[in-house]
């Protein structure tokens, strides 16, 4: 039993899998006599007091803010590795995964106001279906085993790293409120020491996670919300120390982290956001500006901008199609981007804060549902058919 389970964990599949379940769990949870405990549970109260810092959180705020500043930490981490040593090294291998990423936040974004425009309340939404969730689609894409061309699991790879980085920057200029400038500074003085040691080969993690853990409680305290603090303590950590023969900083935490955001970390937040209750749900709903503009932001949007953008770039020469694959592959592929799921459940957290939101907040959560199942549904199926029809070529996924 504990050896299957151990085989279980190793599967590339198995982070999407129990992502899965755990939301399932929530959603049957949260309709069933376990409602109010469930509730009660993700309201306890956690406070925190060491002199003057006072931090007082319910439970599903210290997972959001808290647990997801480690998730995008990992961010962070893959974002500089890819820059510096991977898909992202130099312009010619960026540009596509940059462009396809690009399209694939824009046209989400523009169908959902195509439905939303005018609502000022639903508008706050908007960037909901710009999100990919990087674990479910990479999850969805192992199913294919050998059959997967490497140049396709390092596009989507690039593509999905490039959309976090892009829902970052939109956490960071749209949904930051009351700014503290005291907070502020406090947070550029942690960024600027992060930096320092990074310039002078500090070697040690425990002075980064030490400083980091500053930087969040600034940032957190300042009014942008405390996940921008998890991604500039990974563009912080050095990937290689100059003259020193010592494991890399970057890859070691990386590795550390990884396991924890994909069985620990994301389950959680996905246990902690998915419980909608659905006594007050009707079908008819789903046609409602708000869910539709979501789940036709995912289901369409993310397919039609890829695909647009990149032949776009390719007939404009800016790009090129990564070797091994041809355009069949990118538009089966780009189906799969959009599962938004948990990062679309996160910014759909911060568009709608407060109480007198929660009814925009369950109808976000079923439309991100249903958008992102069927996603996963006809991009698997999409995907299916293309790598039957055409053999995959070998390809060296480091040209």
């Amino acid at each position: 039993m504990i050896k299957k389970l151990g085989d279980f964990f190793k599967l590339d599949t198995a982070p999407g899998i129990i992502l899965i379940a755990t939301a399932f769990a929530a959603l049957i949870i949260a309709n069933s006599p376990l409602a109010p405990a469930y509730l009660s549970l993700l309201d306890t109260p956690i406070h925190i007091k060491i002199g003057a810092l006072d931090i007082e959180k319910n439970l599903l705020l210290w997972i959001n803010d808290g647990l997801m500043a480690i998730f995008f930490l990992l961010i962070g981490l893959e974002v500089k590795r890819e820059l510096i040593q991977g898909a992202l090294r130099t312009k010619s291998r960026a540009m596509f995964p940059v462009v396809a990423a690009v399209g694939g936040m824009v046209i989400p974004v523009l169908v959902f106001v195509f439905f939303n425009y005018g609502d000022p309340e639903s508008m706050q939404g908007w960037a909901i279906p710009a999100a990919t969730d990087i674990a479910f689609t990479l999850g969805v894409l192992a199913l294919f085993g050998k059959q997967t061309p490497v140049s396709l699991k390092v596009f989507l790879l690039a593509l999905a790293v490039i959309d976090d980085l892009g829902a970052v920057i939109i956490i960071a200029l749209f949904f930051s409120s009351d700014l503290s400038l005291v907070a502020l500074s406090i947070a550029v003085l942690a960024s600027a020491a992060l930096f320092y040691m990074n310039a002078k080969g500090v070697a040690r993690l425990t002075g980064y996670l030490l400083v980091g853990a500053i930087l969040w409680v600034a940032v957190l305290k300042s009014g942008v919300h405390a996940t921008v603090a998890g991604v500039i303590l990974g563009f912080a950590v050095p990937l290689r120390i100059k003259h020193h023969r010592v494991r890399s900083p970057l890859r070691y935490l990386e590795h550390g982290i990884h396991p924890w955001s994909s069985f620990a970390i994301l389950p959680l937040f996905a246990f902690a956001n998915s419980g909608v209750p659905l006594d007050n749900f009707s079908f008819g709903m789903l046609f409602e500006p708000l869910p539709l503009g979501i789940t036709l932001g995912l289901l369409l949007g993310k397919p039609i901008g890829i695909s647009l953008f990149c032949y776009l770039a390719i007939k404009a020469n800016i790009a090129s199609l990564p070797k091994g694959l041809d355009f069949s592959h990118i538009m089966a592929a780009s189906i799969l981007c959009g599962i938004g799921f948990t990062m679309s459940i996160f910014i759909t957290t911060l568009a709608f804060p407060g109480a007198e939101s929660h009814a925009l907040v369950d109808l976000s959560r079923i439309a991100i549902f249903i958008g992102s199942f069927l996603a996963s549904v006809i991009g698997y199926l999409a995907l299916k058919q293309t790598l039957r029809q055409r053999q995959p070529v070998a390809s060296d996924a480091t040209e």
